[in-house]
């Protein structure tokens, strides 16, 4: 995720974090799996309170949706399969605002309620913890976008001439039911039927389009784990560019209102280089295809790394020029954010500061101001008050999240030399490939592959009240 702008600096500060060795208690057990074991209403995540739920574990999801721009009317069926955790009599779905038909549990009819942006589903018989289950939700409405205090507008969000389905860190809930928290990751099967001429994009590998009566079906399947809020829907007048890059499907695509040779097609058309760069760097992409999105819409003031298809607004392109810091930027979070996932939103540094560093490294390897002028300039410009691990909700995309974040991971690198600080990236990446992981785990982690203790280290840069000093 990047903001257009300077992103805002956070307040809040938790001295119980500010203690050497304080990452491994600041970043235990993530709150949700007791909550799971029981079946709650929610994942007890507090930067998102009343999203995800307990008590079952989503493998996939089947979505099969159509819209129409004319009315913006949303038809939907949804296929979840999971597996019980706990002993089930009933369980929950997040969904924000649309109505809902029927459901089936094991292709039995099951009773459902509203209780706010909850599904409530109560199947006909219970369900024995270990049992491995499927839901089928039919559904429609008129999908609503979210304004978030953190981030700005996000979810389904009506266009000119389509819409948009984005954002962090809630959005999937505004267009079909879900456990939307990224501690439950699963595998997407996405149809999207829209007007002809127009383009529905969405997440992995394209799978084809058939038309039939004025109407088009796009499918997209996602076969690697993803979290909800990483998956998206793009719906509108698109020149689409398909091919391939190191033998795996590239789809990019930007809005036919911008410019076919301006700045952000011009950026798009260097993913595969970017990739590349980042790829001799972190191990082999985690994903099997490539590609980005180009919006239009003004609305949308972020980029956002939705899994193998970024989505970048318009803001990070009106100077003129390409830019493709921010293209590096959401690349890299497909190795850190996207394949290794966090288990709490509170460790959200993982993500953005890495990001943010990967960005440091692609500007100086593009002829930009090399990784050590970044880091003077942003060392001097930091608010060490802030921490980046646990910044608080209001705070989760906040400087400290994201420079200072990133200014840890070279103090990391400084300190390691570069041939142990790749290793323990690379080694990264692939042990959590497809999983989810905590600050806690990357210290032990870091710690493994380098022989070092780290932790006080990583307390100073990460959480530490004053600035320590640059290795």
């Amino acid at each position: 995720m990047v903001r257009t702008g300077r992103r805002p600096v956070g307040r809040a500060v938790l001295a119980a974090c500010l203690v050497v060795g304080a990452l491994v208690a600041c970043t235990g057990t993530p709150p949700d799996v007791d909550r799971a074991r029981r079946g709650a209403a929610d994942a007890g995540d507090p930067y998102v309170p009343g999203r995800g739920n307990g008590g079952y574990d989503v493998a996939a999801y089947r979505l099969r949706v159509r819209y129409d721009p004319a009315d913006d009317r949303l038809t939907g069926h949804a296929t979840i399969t999971a597996t019980a955790t706990a002993g089930l009599s009933r369980f929950n779905l997040d969904l924000s605002g649309l109505t809902v038909g029927a459901v089936r549990v094991d292709g039995a009819k099951a009773g459902h309620a509203r209780e706010g942006e909850e599904l409530v589903v109560t199947p006909a018989r219970g369900l024995a913890r270990g049992a491995r289950f499927t839901v089928d939700v039919e559904y429609a409405g008129v999908p609503q976008p979210v304004e978030s205090s953190t981030l700005g507008l996000g979810g389904f969000l009506a266009t000119a001439d389509g819409a948009v389905a984005l954002g962090q860190p809630d959005s999937a809930s505004t267009w079909y039911p879900v456990n939307d928290h990224p501690s439950d990751k699963a595998t997407y099967d996405v149809e999207v039927t829209v007007p002809d001429g127009l383009a529905a994009l969405g997440n992995g590998v394209p799978v084809g389009r058939t038309s039939a009566g004025g109407w088009t079906t796009w499918r997209w399947a996602e076969r690697s784990p993803m979290a909800s809020y990483l998956s998206t829907l793009v719906i509108g007048d698109y020149r689409v560019t398909t091919g391939t890059h190191q033998g795996k499907p590239m789809v990019t695509a930007v809005a036919a209102s911008l410019p076919a040779d301006g700045p952000a097609a011009a950026s798009l058309a260097r993913t595969g280089e970017v990739v590349d760069f980042l790829a001799d760097r972190f191990g082999p992409y985690p994903f099997e295809s490539y590609g980005g999105i180009a919006l239009a819409e003004g609305r949308i003031s972020y980029a956002l790394e939705t899994q193998s298809r970024p989505v970048y607004g318009p803001g990070f392109f009106r100077s003129g020029r390409p830019d493709t810091g921010v293209v590096a930027h959401e690349l890299a979070h497909q190795w850190f954010g996207d394949s290794v996932s966090l288990a709490r939103w509170s460790d959200i540094w993982l993500n953005e500061g890495f990001a943010t560093y990967a960005e440091w490294l692609w500007l100086e390897h593009d002829g930009g101001r090399t990784v050590e002028q970044t880091v003077a300039a942003r060392y001097a410009a930091t608010d060490w008050s802030q921490p980046s691990v646990d910044p608080g909700r209001a705070n989760m995309f906040g400087d400290a999240v994201y420079q200072r974040g990133a200014l840890a991971v070279h103090a990391l690198r400084r300190t390691l030399g570069d041939d142990v600080f790749f290793r323990v990236l690379r080694a990264w990446t692939t042990e959590r490939r497809g999983g989810n992981a905590t600050t806690a785990d990357f210290v032990a982690l870091a710690e493994r592959v380098s022989g070092r203790r780290l932790g006080a280290l990583l307390d100073a840069w990460l959480v530490g009240g004053t600035a320590p000093a640059l290795p």
